[in-house]
């Protein structure tokens, strides 16, 4: 355990019901054994088929702060009959699938879930969410699109978009699958990638330190996802060769 005035997280977003690579970040993870909490930005479903194990997984800890992102909020919406939003319309019958197959016991714990967490860690503001959201859509449906179009990662961009976010130290996000990680004199900008949707074996997360100074280490664990990605043809997944070839670099 880290000392006074010290403390070690872990960010990870984006797993996308990709389980093996849930399981070898979680992994490096207790490995290390000095990561006091851990940090889940929101996407854990859809695109990725192995809904209930992963949400076993993270709901089976007591070390993970978990937020909801557009994905998670899509299936809920379908799983209570509420509005679906036009902006992924293109997936509808892929987000159905997931919906019938996911435990009716881990959705109603989605829908518990907060969208956003603000957070004082050691003295500094950190903001988690899986994306940017104007104030004025903070607890809108997600039929009415909340999150912010996704923009460019550079620098400029990510202050113009955070720009009503100028006193927070460090600001942790997801949504876009690259990683992100930029600074100005106010804050930090960090994404650490997508865990579960990468071209390659390999699962990004962050490893943040947060004392005097704010210090961010991204990790790539590499694991064998061969029959993940067979599991596409295997159980027959709606969208099933674009997804492999958009979210999963056409690995196969």
């Amino acid at each position: 355990m880290n000392g006074v005035g010290y403390m070690r997280i872990a960010v990870l977003t984006d797993i996308h019901g990709n389980l093996p690579a849930l399981q070898a970040v979680i992994g490096d993870i207790d490995k290390r054994g000095d990561i006091e909490h851990i940090y889940c930005l929101g996407d854990m479903l859809a695109i990725g088929y192995e809904t209930d194990r992963v949400l076993e997984l993270l709901f089976g800890r007591d070390d993970i702060s978990i937020i909801t992102g557009n994905h998670d909020e899509t299936v809920l919406a379908l799983s209570r009959q509420e509005t679906y939003p036009e902006s992924h319309q293109n997936e509808r019958a892929h987000h159905q699938w997931i919906t019938d197959r996911t435990n009716q016991g881990y959705l109603d714990m989605l829908h518990k879930l907060p969208r956003q967490i603000y957070q004082q860690i050691k003295g500094h503001t950190v903001l988690f969410t899986h994306y940017h959201i104007h104030h004025d859509k903070a607890t809108a449906h997600i039929s009415e699109e909340p999150f912010s179009r996704i923009v460019a990662p550079t620098l400029e961009n990510l202050e113009l978009l955070f720009q009503n976010h100028t006193d927070t130290e460090l600001i942790c996000f997801g949504h876009h699958h690259p990683i992100h990680h930029f600074r100005n004199n106010c804050s930090i900008f960090l994404n650490p990638g997508s865990l579960g949707c990468q071209p390659k074996p390999a699962a990004p997360y962050a490893i943040v330190d947060i004392k005097e100074e704010i210090k961010i280490e991204i990790i790539e664990v590499l694991y064998d996802n061969r029959s993940f990605l067979e599991g596409y043809e295997r159980f027959k997944v709606p969208e099933r060769d674009i997804i492999l070839k958009i979210f999963h670099g056409g690995q196969l």
